[in-house]
């Protein structure tokens, strides 16, 4: 950087606003105003969330008394190196200033915004106004001749140089010569790297979190590999899991989960549909950790080994599939840590243990630990940081942590900060559903994603209204969300009785509604058996291993696969972020476009949201977004056939049958 670097001035803080301040404070206080920054999480106690190769857009508030014209600068690095990167930040009015920076690398970053009086802009921007309005402006012209030989003797070298050759061939040039010289564009950026920034002043450094892309764009498909076999008396294995692989790609994931691969206990052991009393055959929940083959650094014996584990990474990764793991903190009765570190856990006055419960639920086969036990800091804490890695180290760079509001935010904070410190690749997704505040403040603590309301957000309205709080903020500075149409927790309501079509409802919303979505097995065969009156799974997988017939008639593998490649095809479907709603006069279509900031890429989604009936409607197209008046032509291509044709005017008409296809996905463009 040339000038002052930009820490030789900071604002002053006063610990008690409301008091008087002293004259000496007074005059030490910065005369030039930063505020309302961002992208800035809660006054930067959090860092926002950025993605690898992304541009991020900075803004602040600047201004001062008086009418002298301001220079501001954006300044960003790596939160680990001492380099900063510069930019100039440019005003479109109102003292809003923005800029642009692109970070390449993963991991914390930290960015700052400075800005100075610019009296050599503030002299240019007088002299045009003078000149155009035809007043003399010879005093002027000798101004700026002072103003570059105060800029030449603050300079050296080829700036230096640069600056004298302006001074000494301003007075062979006519007047208007002159003027054109001074205000000249390259004159302007000479005597900037000359400025010794009068009133310089500068906030505060604000983090900036930096996930590579899978953070924001990613589809995932969730396996128990046990139930990948041909017979419900035989445990699947991870070697079996290969003979998945390709059809799950060609389905267009990329991201395939596993539930706990662990060792499972056998007291308490649940049976079938959540039963008390297992029988001798019953696997057991996979969420009761640990047995005597070991806890969550061990691996499942009836799975296979870890070489086989390692074996099947590898191979996933040559699918374009990336492993992803459950971080389920919670241990059975045999799990060896509760004969290993026994003040690591709750016990009762009768000296038996506190199993888990989230009534009515109870869960008799799991034990949680207690992290502020006195036994417990730091030992679990590190030991937990330890499983993370362990995995890590085995090639997994994805994590599903369990029900991660129920356990310490600081924990948290510290565990995510401490594995991405060694790895800035990992990443961790919430299955958090709860209230909004904890799901927000688990996206500000270090998870990439989380899980959402989504799944029981099913009229119009609320659709609308949850979509777009997504893309405000803090929430889309803190969140990412992950539309899971299902788990092996959760089968939604809506699916019971809706049939294929309402599958397909479900599916598009998700896939185009965010850059994040996933789904359980089972749901491109449009499983919905229910337990009566609950969202839970009749014969739940979770107790057992459930093979599947993934050709069954009926199925919605092609449709998936399409709804995946119609993602990786537009850029605007690749976040949540850019959504807008346009006019469709029907309640049961919701009717959004999915917008590029360029507007390079925009995608038109209407899905009826009735899954028995068709649905008519007049809609609007967004020939505004286009530059187009409302009588324009314009090229729409319905993504999910490829069939496309020219729409005139804005104001066109829709059906949706369901019982041929729920929703429409189509690409408008400007006439070729």
């Amino acid at each position: 950087m040339s000038g002052n670097e930009p820490f030789e001035s900071v604002p002053m803080a006063f610990d008690h606003p409301d008091q008087a301040i002293s004259l000496s404070q007074a005059l030490l206080a910065p005369r030039i105003v930063i505020e309302d920054a961002g992208p800035v999480l809660d006054g930067g106690a959090f860092a926002a969330k950025a993605i690898s190769g992304q541009p991020v857009q900075a803004s602040a508030k600047v201004y001062s008394d008086g009418h002298d014209r301001l220079a501001v600068m954006l300044y960003w690095r790596q939160a680990h190196s001492r380099r900063w990167h510069a930019v100039p930040m440019q005003s479109p009015g109102n003292d809003l200033w923005l800029a642009e920076f692109t970070p390449t690398e993963l991991g914390l970053h930290l960015f700052s915004i400075e800005a100075w009086i610019d009296p050599f802009a503030t002299y240019c921007y007088d002299l045009e106004k003078k000149y155009a309005a035809g007043v003399d402006v010879t005093l002027e012209l000798e101004e700026g001749r002072q103003m570059l030989g105060k800029g030449i003797e603050r300079s050296d070298g080829l700036l230096h140089e640069q600056l004298l050759e302006i001074q000494q061939r301003l007075p062979s040039l006519a007047p208007h010569e002159q003027v054109a010289q001074l205000l000249d564009a390259d004159t302007a950026r000479l005597m900037n790297e000359a400025e010794h920034r009068s009133y310089l002043t500068r906030s505060r450094e604000f983090p900036l979190d930096v996930d590579r892309p899978a953070a924001q764009f990613a589809s995932w498909y969730e396996l128990f590999p046990r139930s990948v076999t041909d017979s419900p008396e035989r445990h699947g294995t991870f070697n079996d899991v290969h003979t998945r692989l390709a059809a799950i790609r060609d389905m267009g994931f990329d991201v395939l989960y596993f539930p706990p691969i662990h060792p499972i206990g056998k007291q308490h052991r649940k049976g079938r549909n959540n039963a008390l009393q297992a029988g001798p055959d019953d696997p057991g929940s996979p969420y009761a950790i640990g047995s005597a083959e070991g806890g969550h650094d061990a691996i499942h014996p009836q799975l296979g080994s870890r070489e086989d584990f390692r074996r099947l990474v590898l191979a996933a990764a040559e699918h374009g599939l990336e492993i992803a793991l459950d971080f389920a903190i919670q241990c059975s009765q045999d799990h060896p840590w509760l004969k290993e570190h026994p003040g690591w856990f709750s016990w009762r006055p009768d000296g038996s243990i506190r199993y888990a419960e989230n009534p009515p639920k109870k869960y008799q086969d799991i034990v949680n630990v207690d992290f502020y036990a006195p036994d417990a800091v730091p030992g679990l804490w590190l030991a937990l940081r330890d499983v993370v890695i362990g995995w890590v180290e085995q090639g997994v760079k994805t994590f599903r942590v369990d029900n991660p509001h129920t356990k310490p935010l600081p924990f948290w904070q510290w565990l995510i900060a401490n594995v991405r410190s060694q790895y800035p690749e990992v990443l961790f997704l919430a299955e958090a559903f709860t209230k909004p505040a904890m799901m927000a403040r688990l996206g500000k603590v270090g998870y990439a994603q989380s899980y959402t309301y989504f799944t029981w957000r099913n009229t119009k309205q609320e659709l609308r209204e949850y979509f777009e709080e997504l893309n405000q903020p803090p929430w889309n500075q803190c969140y990412r969300p992950n539309f899971f149409v299902n788990t092996p927790d959760i089968n939604p309501f809506f699916l019971h009785n809706s049939g294929r079509a309402g599958f397909l409802i479900r599916a598009a919303l998700a896939t185009m509604g965010s850059g994040l979505w996933g789904m359980y097995s089972g749901f491109e065969l449009c499983e919905a058996a229910a337990l009566p009156g609950k969202e839970e799974y009749l014969d739940s997988e979770k107790y057992e291993i459930r093979p599947r017939d993934y050709t069954a008639p009926g199925n919605i593998v092609a449709e998936i696969a399409q709804l995946n490649r119609i993602r990786r095809q537009n850029r605007a479907l690749q976040t949540h972020l850019g959504v807008v709603f346009l006019n469709c006069w029907n309640d049961q279509i919701l009717y959004f476009a999915k917008m590029t900031p360029a507007r390079d890429n925009i995608v038109l989604v209407a899905i009826s949201l009735d899954p028995h009936n068709a649905q008519e409607a007049n809609f609007e197209l967004p020939l505004w977004e286009l530059g187009l008046d409302d009588t324009a032509s314009t090229q729409g291509e319905d993504l999910m056939t490829g069939h496309r044709w020219a729409w005139h005017g804005k104001t066109q008409w829709m059906r949706i049958e369901p019982w041929h296809q729920p929703f429409g996905i189509w690409r408008i463009e400007k006439m070729r």
